[in-house]
């Protein structure tokens, strides 16, 4: 998988170079923030239905009590958004810093769970249990617990200002979470800087430690691929023109084909620091990654161009009937900026221009920040006092989080994601999200309330 075995990680786990899985002694700010995601877990918000309210009552509770302005604020009573600010004195001039998270999560199946998933429960190697622990009720409770303790210490920006925002709805595309905010209340959220979901767990490469810091995120080109055909009675399959026999050969060409890369800024980084030229030969880069490490190989092919996932088909109703319509549903992910001409162009190149019929169900531009920032200036030195000779490189989700809705509202923003993890590297904390089994060390908690502490501190004063 990449890292060194670790019998004593149990099952499937690894460990990074470095020896970094050592038990840390738990800080203050570790246990805090270990206390905040326990609770945070305990209250069930998977959405729908979501019933954020009691998690967001709770959380705004604790920063009002630490000398945060706090309002709770959205489309219905029952799911508010949070949104907490600490300003300079004197309404000193400088930018703006938002902490951004969500607390609704996906379904689990207790069943399925070595612990109730939402007991928040924290077993004798200090790993805490629960849905939510990876995405991203974690990532709240270090904000949170980041802001509140600089605020109890009688911290002030010296500029500007630090925003807490936890966001309802993000599972399910945000319409009442960041989304509502943004085009109703823009003024409330407006921000210079953002951290957010998207990267931060460490992983191997080439012998040495790297944190990955998401820049941009991928856009999505949903449709629906349509095959028609004649109905017939299924007892003569001669009669008729079989929709669904017709659909094959597109079926396999998904599997087989990939459409020509579009390189974009942040995989281009990325290929950069890792010393393997991209722009020249795209194919041949990607293949000397696979070479170097196939694991880390596989998660970054995606940034690298549109991307056909077909997840769904329908077709004849009737068993005893040949379809004369079959649709497959096709999950397409497109880089940052790729506009519709550009997203038919690479399906056709796999699909070729005839047999088929395209009906686009839903679009989202994906977009990015640019890397070298004063941001990117505050992470690479909190790592370099964290994890000395570690790396720091760029990265790009093929999913999208609520960042790319920031970025669209406010197009100055700097927003990327980054939640440090040196306990669980990527290859362990990656596949429980929207997983069973969902679980973070309580170690990193402390390293990302930490973070966020340096950064607010670093870029406001």
């Amino acid at each position: 998988m990449g890292g060194v075995p670790c019998p004593d990680n149990g099952p499937g786990r690894t460990r990074v170079p470095g020896s970094l899985a050592r038990m840390s002694v738990e800080d203050p700010l570790q246990h805090e923030a270990t206390e905040v995601l326990s609770r945070l877990i305990r209250h069930n918000t998977v959405n729908p239905p979501g019933n954020e309210r009691p998690a967001q009552e709770e959380l705004a509770a604790m920063l009002r009590d630490a000398g945060l302005e706090v309002e709770l604020l959205g489309s219905s009573e029952e799911r508010p958004n949070l949104i907490a600010r600490l300003r300079a004195p004197d309404a000193a001039p400088g930018p703006t810093l938002c902490l951004l998270s969500h607390v609704d999560t996906v379904l689990a199946h207790a069943e399925d769970w070595t612990h109730d998933p939402w007991s928040g429960a924290v077993d004798e190697e200090g790993v805490l249990w629960g849905r939510g622990a990876q995405d991203m009720k974690s990532q709240t409770a270090t904000e949170v617990v980041a802001a509140v303790s600089l605020a109890r210490e009688g911290w002030r920006p010296a500029r500007g200002e630090l925003l807490v925002v936890a966001v309802v709805d993000e599972e399910v595309g945000g319409t009442e979470g960041a989304i509502w905010l943004t085009d109703n209340h823009p003024d409330k959220v407006r921000c210079d800087y953002l951290l957010n979901e998207g990267a931060g767990a460490v992983f191997p490469v080439d012998g040495e430690r790297a944190y990955g810091v998401c820049l941009a995120e991928k856009g999505v080109f949903r449709f629906r691929l349509i095959t028609d055909g004649e109905a017939g009675h299924a007892s003569n399959p001669r009669l008729g023109s079989n929709s669904l026999l017709t659909m094959a050969p597109f079926l396999q060409a998904m599997a087989d084909r990939q459409p020509a890369f579009d390189i974009t800024d942040p995989p281009r980084a990325l290929f950069a620091e890792l010393g393997i030229p991209l722009d020249g030969d795209p194919v041949g880069a990607l293949a000397e990654l696979e070479r170097r490490d196939p694991v880390l190989a596989n998660l970054v092919a995606p940034m690298l161009g549109v991307t056909l996932a077909p997840t769904r088909i329908t077709a004849s109703e009737k068993i005893n009937v040949i379809p004369s319509r079959t649709v497959v549903s096709v999950d397409c992910r497109t880089p940052p900026g790729t506009d519709d001409e550009a997203a038919l162009r690479r399906i056709h190149e796999v699909l070729g221009g005839e047999g088929y019929r395209i009906e686009v169900t839903e679009r989202v531009i994906g977009n990015g920040s640019p890397a070298e920032t004063p941001l990117m200036d505050a992470i690479r030195s909190f790592i370099a006092v964290e994890d000395a000779g570690a790396r720091v490189l760029p990265t790009m989700l093929p999913a999208f989080t609520d960042s790319r809705t920031f970025r669209a509202a406010f197009p100055e923003c700097v927003a990327y994601g980054f939640f440090p993890q040196k306990h669980m590297s990527l290859y362990e904390s990656w596949p429980l999200v929207h997983n069973a089994d969902e679980r973070i060390h309580t170690n990193d908690l402390g390293l990302a309330t930490r973070c966020y502490r340096h950064v607010a501190r670093t870029l406001l004063g």
